[in-house]
């Protein structure tokens, strides 16, 4: 259930000013929080390259953020790699980590200059054949997750023991695979199926010396899944990190850790503005019908199981069952329902928090009601507007 704070209505004077300029709904990226989330993530992990995953905020500016800082990204499609053709990224600090590829989003992630790519079995690795000489790979292996909400093992990743017979059909390829990958899952409650995978594939590295003519794997991709705050606490980043920090010394010196993390950099850095957009009475209960919903920058509550914070103006205190709805045809599009609000009125704001992660990128059209539109505040550059909340 999503938990809703009441503000006073002088709260909302600085929302207001935004709906006043660029209508509503609106979508709000602060660069400045995309900037402190990965320097903080930077150090709880020192020594680790963090490559950001497109796929969960998918904005210029907040690419451009990242790449100012020093970031690398991670790649899942010729899409994202047309986003980055926008800006002046080296393709060297890029990795392809869908295990999943046509030869037409290899052909495309060569022609950018990405020769890194995940793969997770026989299949996978023959369709690099015929550039066995420009790329390198990375072997994803699968560390199932029950207690995380998002299991990214389920569909992708080879057992640990599956490794050895990789190892050694790259050899009959004459296929370079220079380390391992893996993905403990999205929004981790706690790290202990991190420390697992790390301390699984530190045992593998040792073991591939073996099995590549002496040459052992180099690099290993610790994945994401780094939690942030929704309606739950979870421990703060340097907190989350203390067991993968040790669990990484057990790794050989020459090692070099990656990692990909989308949620706890896109996530805090993007509230969304909604605006009621009608009222209705039935049932015992008052319905609020936004002009943003389940179609559109509330999508992750489908698509990603999560419930974000909402914040709603007034000076009432009187409260009243109510529902917020979004503006589509469709009955599933509710928000928020059973829950209990002030008398709220036409026009009025809804402001939602954390919403970074997983919501514009799976926003859609239905109904062709518009998408909110991005306002980004302290931007990298003059491409974003120069505003500060």
């Amino acid at each position: 259930m999503n938990t809703i704070t009441i503000a006073q209505a002088s709260a909302a004077t600085q929302w207001q000013s935004l709906v006043t300029d660029f209508g509503s709904p609106l979508m709000v990226i602060d660069c400045a929080k995309v900037l402190q989330q990965y320097q903080q993530l930077c150090e709880a992990l020192p020594g680790v390259q963090h490559y950001f995953a497109i796929k969960a905020l998918p904005h210029l500016s907040v690419l451009k953020t990242l790449a100012q800082a020093g970031a690398g990204f991670d790649l899942a499609s010729s899409g994202e790699i047309d986003l980055l053709r926008q800006m002046a990224v080296s393709p060297r600090h890029t990795i392809y980590t869908h295990p999943i590829k046509r030869d037409i989003d290899i052909r495309s992630a060569l022609r950018f200059g990405c020769t890194t790519f995940v793969v997770d079995s026989p299949q996978e690795m023959e369709k690099f054949l015929p550039y066995r000489q420009r790329v390198a790979l990375l072997l994803r292996l699968s560390f199932p997750n029950p207690s995380s909400p998002i299991n990214l093992s389920r569909k992708f990743g080879c057992s640990p023991e599956q490794v050895p017979l990789l190892l050694k059909l790259s050899q009959r390829m004459g296929m370079t695979v220079k380390g391992l990958s893996f993905h403990a899952g999205s929004q981790c409650p706690n790290p202990d199926n991190h420390v697992r995978a790390i301390l699984t594939c530190a045992g593998l590295i040792n073991d591939s010396l073996q099995y590549l003519n002496g040459r052992g794997l180099g690099v290993l991709n610790i994945g994401g899944g780094f939690p942030v705050p929704y309606i739950d606490e979870v421990p703060s980043i340097h907190t989350f990190c203390s067991k993968i920090r040790t669990a990484l010394t057990a790794l050989p010196a020459h090692v070099q850790v990656i990692s990909e993390p989308g949620r706890y950099i896109a996530a805090p850095a993007a509230t969304s503005v909604s605006s009621i957009m009608g009222i209705a009475h039935r049932q015992g209960r008052c319905w609020y019908y936004l002009d943003d919903g389940l179609y559109g920058s509330f999508s992750g509550q489908l698509y990603d199981y999560r419930r974000y914070p909402l914040t709603v103006f007034s000076d009432q205190h009187e409260r009243e069952h109510a529902v917020l709805s979004g503006p589509t045809c469709d009955s599933i599009d509710v928000i928020a329902e059973d829950i209990r609000l002030p008398r709220l009125s036409m026009g009025d704001l809804v402001i939602g928090h954390q919403m970074g992660a997983y919501t514009i990128a799976s926003a859609t059209d239905f109904n062709l009601f518009p998408r909110a539109r991005d306002v980004v505040i302290n931007p990298p550059d003059e491409t974003g507007m120069n505003l500060s909340l």
